[in-house]
């Protein structure tokens, strides 16, 4: 008897231990990196490049960026899920080879321009991903990577999709405005369906879908028998499976209601991915397509932000 409870209490501990380590693994593994980003000034408007893929027409939120000593408009894409802002190596080194062939990366992506607005980092990632430029094609829209929500740390975000331009600025009147979570720079907002409170992640990376759930919330949103639309995503490399159907619901967020035409459900995620998500409270994503008739705010330091 003595033994059996030695045994079983050895095994809790080896559980317990198991649970505090693999806890302490994911909050590091998917705790962002300290925030390197130097920010000076304001942009002023910034205008707002749509990338279409088939018949969406919202794929993609790009802006566009200048580098010092090159004389031509470059994208990246703006993606609130992506904690740090990073560079692309495949572009990266078609603009190295074309214009400084005897510098290093880090003497010539250290900062870049959004307008106005100057970002400086001495530890910008490059990923290897994206593709080459072809600065003899005059139609070619060159993205060179990703601004994160790092930069919202820095800057208030307003994204006014209605007029198609997008703004970033230190002080803003926050009267009306409604408290959100702010954790890991993951953008975390109130919610309601119906009767249902949900807590719902902005990711513009996400950027032509209206709402992305679990199946559960797909089949409890979704039109009864509408059809399916299926699509194949890309994320970082990863493919995934999108379905996407009709829905008629109010979304209301704060003190807005938005109008839900249509859910969405992603199969092919990690069940670290689904894990992560079950644990925070997130019950599903935001894209940039709800919002495209409105103008959104978010205040990411004072954790507030409204719909307008």
């Amino acid at each position: 008897m003595k033994t059996f409870k030695k045994i079983t209490f050895t095994v809790f501990i080896i559980f317990s231990l198991l649970f505090i380590g693999g806890y302490i693994y994911f909050n590091q593994k998917f705790t962002p990196s300290i925030n390197t980003l130097t920010v000076s000034g304001n942009s002023g408007n910034i205008p707002i490049k749509w990338i279409k893929d088939g018949d969406n027409n919202y794929s993609a939120l790009l802006l566009p960026v200048k580098l010092k000593d090159i004389d031509k408009t470059l994208y990246m894409q703006l993606d609130t899920g992506t904690p740090t802002t990073v560079f692309y190596q495949k572009p990266l080194e078609s603009i190295q080879k074309k214009f400084f062939p005897n510098k290093k990366f880090n003497e010539i992506f250290s900062d870049f321009n959004l307008n106005k607005m100057k970002i400086n980092s001495p530890y910008f990632s490059v990923i290897n991903y994206g593709s080459s430029i072809n600065f003899k094609d005059p139609k070619a829209i060159p993205i060179i990577g990703t601004i994160g929500s790092d930069l919202l740390e820095k800057r208030i975000v307003i994204l006014d999709f209605k007029n198609t331009v997008c703004s970033f600025t230190e002080i803003i009147n926050e009267k009306g405005f409604s408290d959100f979570e702010f954790k890991k720079r993951k953008i975390l907002l109130p919610a309601k369906i119906g009767n249902k409170t949900l807590k719902l992640m902005y990711d513009s990376g996400t950027s032509g879908y209206e709402l992305i759930t679990n199946l559960e919330g797909w089949n409890q949103y979704r039109i009864p028998k509408s059809p399916e639309k299926h699509e194949k995503g890309n994320a970082w490399g990863n493919t995934l499976t999108i379905k996407t159907s009709a829905a008629d619901q109010k979304l209301e967020i704060a003190h807005s209601v938005l109008k839900l035409s249509e859910i969405t459900y992603i199969e092919g995620t990690s069940k670290i991915q689904n894990f992560l998500m079950k644990s925070s409270g997130m019950e599903g994503m935001l894209g940039n397509k709800i919002f495209i008739n409105s103008t959104l705010i978010l205040d990411c330091n004072n954790k507030k932000f409204v719909i307008r």
